[in-house]
C-alpha cells in the first residue's frame, strides 16, 4: 500500500489484511474492516456497496497510522475508542479494561438473582472501569440505586463520560474509592465485580496486545490472583444486608481458591460461560 496513488475500498482492504496478517494480527479482516470503517466514520455496508470508490491521500494517510497502531499490538477497541457491551456502545481508552462479553455473565447472574424483586435495590459494581456493569444493570433494574467504585482517577472519568453518553448519568453514584472503603455498612442489596485476578507470575503467558496496553491494575491480582478477592469478599460482607448477594467474575482455574474465600457464605454457587468455563461466583450474606 502506497500513499502517492490514490486506491479502490476494495484494494486498500486488501493490502491491509495482508499487513495485518503478516504482522501476526488475529482476525485480520475483521481488524482490517473495524479500522478502515473508522478511519472513513462509514459502516460495513458502505465498504461493500462503495467498494471501487478511491480512499483520498489523506484518508489513505489516516488509515495506514491506524494499522501500523494495530500492528504493533494496540488494541482495535483503543485505536477506535470504542467497544460494545450489553448492547451498549462504550467510550473505552488505555485507562481502562477493554468489557469483555464474558463479563455479561455478571449481569446476567445479578439479573437472574433479583428476577423476584425487580424494586428498589441498591447495588455497587466494584472496580467500574468503563461502567460497562454499572451501566448495564442501571439499563436493566430503572427502580434500582447503582452506585460504582473505582479507584482510578482517569478511569472514573471515563465511566462518568459514558453513563453521560447513555442518559444514565443520574442513576449512577460514582465514589473515588478503594473497594468499597467509606460505603455504609448494611446498605446493599448486591455488591458486583470484575475485579483484577490475573496472577503476576502469568503475565508473560497474555497476548501482547493485553499485556503491553491494557492497564496493569485491572488485570494483576498479586501472585495468586487473590489479593483483590481476599480484601473485597469480607469488606462486601460489611455492606451487604442480610441476604444480600455478591456476584464476582473469576479467572480460569480460580473457581476452588474463591470458593474457599467464601466459607460462612450461603447457597455459594459458580456460573460456567459459553465455553463451559467457571466464569462468575455467586454467594449470599447469612
Amino acid at each position: 500500500m502506497t500513499m502517492a496513488t490514490c486506491i479502490p475500498l476494495s484494494v486498500a482492504l486488501r493490502d491491509a489484511v495482508q499487513k495485518l496478517t503478516s504482522a501476526n494480527v488475529g482476525s485480520p479482516r475483521l481488524n482490517a474492516e473495524t479500522l478502515l470503517m473508522f478511519t472513513l466514520d462509514c459502516d460495513r455496508a458502505y465498504l461493500y456497496a462503495h467498494s471501487e470508490r478511491e480512499l483520498t491521500t489523506d484518508e489513505l494517510r489516516r488509515y495506514e497510522e491506524v494499522l501500523a497502531e494495530r500492528g504493533r499490538g494496540m488494541p482495535a477497541q483503543y485505536i477506535t475508542g470504542h467497544q460494545e457491551f450489553w448492547g451498549m456502545d462504550l467510550l473505552v481508552s488505555p485507562a481502562v479494561l477493554i468489557p469483555r462479553p464474558e463479563t455479561e455473565h455478571v449481569v446476567e447472574v445479578v439479573l437472574e438473582l433479583s428476577s423476584g424483586d425487580r424494586g428498589a435495590l441498591r447495588i455497587v459494581d466494584v472496580g467500574t472501569g468503563s461502567a460497562c456493569i454499572a451501566l448495564a444493570l442501571a439499563k436493566e433494574l430503572p427502580d434500582s440505586e447503582v452506585h460504582a467504585t473505582e479507584i482510578s482517577a482517569a478511569a472514573l472519568e471515563m465511566a462518568k463520560v459514558n453513563a453521560v453518553r447513555h442518559q444514565l448519568e443520574e442513576r449512577i453514584k460514582f465514589h473515588e474509592m478503594d473497594l468499597v472503603a467509606g460505603l455504609p455498612s448494611e446498605q446493599f442489596d448486591f455488591v458486583v465485580s470484575n475485579p483484577p485476578y490475573i496472577p503476576e507470575s502469568e503475565g508473560e503467558g497474555l497476548e501482547a496486545q493485553v499485556r503491553k496496553f491494557e492497564p496493569h491494575a485491572a488485570l494483576f491480582a498479586g501472585e495468586d490472583g487473590m489479593a483483590v478477592y481476599e480484601r473485597l469478599i469480607p469488606q462486601a460482607a460489611t455492606v451487604l444486608k442480610d441476604d444480600g448477594w455478591l456476584v464476582l467474575e473469576i479467572g480460569f482455574g480460580a473457581a476452588d481458591k474463591v470458593r474457599r474465600l467464601l466459607h460462612g457464605w450461603q447457597d455459594v454457587r459458580v456460573v460456567n460461560d459459553l465455553q463451559q468455563i467457571p466464569r462468575v461466583i455467586a454467594a449470599r450474606t447469612q
